[in-house]
């Protein structure tokens, strides 16, 4: 699919480039993008022959978030409406709540969420607002020494988005998100590296390398259904009341990998050669009640 936002290539490992291409705008997040991102997480990146993402910016923004351009209600929604959390509940799938009360953000990082693959951030530029917190959604980020995040919603008088004040705490504690939160300030790759948003910092030429690097070591001889189901296991278990809720769904897990991917794996090793996976992402077995 051609898209006006995107650009979208997959190499001969699987490994996608998804790259936010308005650069003149700095590739500020707008209904179109968001529209195609989701596009993206829910068709394209959903395809067997893709087996990682790796998301970065075109020009020298990664993305400078909202685009403030449009006239009316900026971020798409209806202001005639008077949503109540019971209504939009009730409501939640409703063409009129879905578009004109829902949150944009939250739709492309709820789809981001449950792609069954490795999602990584390359964080080349300028990311602040959407454009920080859509990161937040991918699995892992690397930034350039130019990166500047900011989560600068205060300063726009509106809230964080984006689900971000699920991810955020989990990624650097409630203490780190909160302080980020309310100074609004825009922070340097090295605090967010401190802070341990970031996964690592990197010269802007060595970025993307790095990477598409890291995510080909991701996939390269691994099972697909493994790696899909280890990232259920952790983001539904990382918020699990008990332990034993992660014995149930490892359990399940386990099994169902043991009787498929797992059998090749074992006879590859036991005959030092590589595996020959035959499992897919898009037929994941249930784990989770």
């Amino acid at each position: 699919m051609t898209y006006q936002t995107l650009d979208w290539a997959v190499d001969g490992d699987g490994v996608a480039t998804l790259t936010l291409n308005r650069p003149d705008a700095l590739n500020a997040f707008d209904l179109q993008m968001a529209r195609e991102l989701l596009e993206v997480f829910t068709t394209d990146a959903c395809d067997d022959a893709v087996r990682a993402v790796v998301v970065t910016g075109a020009g020298r923004a990664f993305c400078a978030g909202m685009d403030l351009s449009a006239e009316g209600n900026v971020f798409g929604l209806d202001e005639t409406l008077d949503p109540t959390p019971e209504s939009l509940r009730e409501h939640f799938d409703d063409p009129a709540y879905a578009d004109g009360v829902r949150d944009t953000g939250g739709r492309v990082t709820l789809a981001i969420h449950a792609l069954p693959k490795p999602v990584i951030a390359a964080i080349n530029g300028a990311a602040v607002g959407i454009g920080a917190t859509m990161t937040l959604a991918m699995d892992l980020r690397l930034a350039s020494t130019k990166a500047r995040i900011g989560f600068v919603f205060g300063r726009l008088g509106i809230v964080p988005e984006a689900a971000s004040t699920w991810f955020l705490p989990r990624i650097v504690g409630t203490q780190q998100a909160l302080e980020w939160i309310y100074s609004a300030d825009v922070l340097t790759a090295e605090v967010a590296h401190a802070g341990r948003l970031v996964r690592s910092v990197h010269e802007p030429e060595d970025l993307l390398p790095a990477a598409l690097e890291l995510a080909r070591s991701f996939v390269v001889d691994r099972s697909p259904v493994a790696l899909a189901l280890a990232k259920q296991l952790v983001y539904g278990n990382g918020a699990a009341a008990h332990p034993l809720e992660a014995h149930l769904s490892d359990s399940l897990a386990m099994w169902h990998t043991s009787v498929g991917d797992g059998k090749e794996g074992v006879a590859a090793f036991k005959e030092k050669r590589a595996p020959q996976f035959t499992g897919k992402a898009s037929e994941l077995p249930r784990i989770f009640p």
